[in-house]
């Protein structure tokens, strides 16, 4: 017997990496998650081109719409590809049939002009209608300037922020950097070493397998006031995994918390896209219900409608070809490759 729920949305994306598995190792094993973003992420993105972006971007909507997923919030950086790279993002998860909301994660990490070109890269996005926020990579990465232009130029498009914030140790004191910027549109990224109280407003989007991955702690997001949706932080886009894995965590954490606490965090990603709740997701089987979806995995949609229009049919995009999809991903993934070796 079928089921339906309205489309499943990812509240905190990196499509970029969905070219990154089996990239070349770094030169040595990472110590901690400062190592991780110099050692990899960092290393990565700066290996990135524009085609190289449309097909990460066509494969991880592709994932996404095949786990009934059918918005992606996004956060994107290409230092060496600035410019354009947000349309290519929605142009690629356009043509899957996607909702995608972008963003461009600006940081001084490579000086002024740098900071200065992510910033032009969200407002022409913006000016020319895209769909999205302002991005900024974490305030560690930030001067208070940029910090301060980029709340700037989100009040200015009526958009929030989506910002990392208090993933590691080096950005422990991003509340006391961001007092006074924020409001409830923004995202605030993970928060594992925020204070209870810490003062900021927007939602929380908790990643519990990225979290877990990068060993940075549990965010234990329930003792926050703001609202709690759930995101991967570019770990593909299957969203009823990702609740599964942050109903164990929470439960590891308290034994007496029940699915219905991450499930709720799971529903509130719709409430950052409202449209996702018109959206028809049909499961090959099953109940929409926390209890059986926490302890039953592996539940895969039959049909997908978006926006009225069926982009999934038996299990096969109806806009696109899969398999071309994943060859020219993985034709794109080997010069990615190349580039990191």
């Amino acid at each position: 017997m079928t089921a339906q729920s309205a489309g499943l949305v990812c509240a905190h994306h990196h499509l970029y990496s969905s070219l990154a598995r089996g990239m070349p190792a770094p030169e040595r094993t990472p110590a901690g998650f400062t190592d991780i973003l110099e050692l990899v992420w960092w290393r990565l993105d700066t290996a990135l081109d524009l085609e190289m972006i449309r097909w990460s971007a066509m494969l991880g909507a592709l994932e996404a719409l095949e786990r009934g997923c059918t918005t992606i919030i996004d956060h994107h950086e290409s230092p060496n590809a600035i410019e354009g790279s947000l349309t290519v993002i929605a142009d690629a998860c356009a043509e899957i049939g996607v909702r995608v909301l972008c963003a461009y994660g600006v940081t001084d990490r490579h000086g002024a002009d740098g900071s200065r070109r992510g910033l032009e890269e969200n407002r022409r996005f913006l000016a020319e209608g895209g769909r999205g926020m302002v991005g900024v990579h974490a305030a560690f990465t930030c001067s208070d300037e940029t910090l301060a232009g980029a709340a700037e130029l989100a009040s200015s498009f009526g958009v929030g922020v989506h910002i990392h914030v208090a993933e590691g140790e080096a950005d422990r004191d991003a509340a006391k950097r961001l007092e006074g910027l924020t409001d409830d549109s923004w995202l605030l990224v993970h928060g594992v070493h925020l204070e209870d109280a810490h003062g900021l407003r927007g939602t929380v989007i908790h990643n519990p397998r990225s979290n877990m991955n990068n060993s940075v702690g549990y965010a234990a997001p329930a003792r926050f006031s703001n609202p709690i949706a759930l995101g991967t932080d570019g770990i593909g886009a299957d969203m009823l995994e990702e609740f599964r894995l942050a109903y164990v965590r929470s439960r590891e954490h308290d034994v007496t918390v029940g699915p219905e606490l991450a499930w709720g965090w799971l529903e509130a990603g719709r409430d950052l896209v409202p449209e996702a709740a018109n959206d028809v997701v049909t499961w090959h089987h099953g109940e929409i219900d926390p209890w059986y979806l926490a302890f039953t995995p592996g539940l895969s949609p039959v049909d997908v409608v978006i926006d009225g229009e069926v982009v999934l049919a038996e299990g096969r995009p109806t806009r696109v070809d899969p398999n071309e999809v994943r060859a020219k991903a993985a034709e794109q993934a080997r010069r990615l490759f190349a580039r990191l070796g």
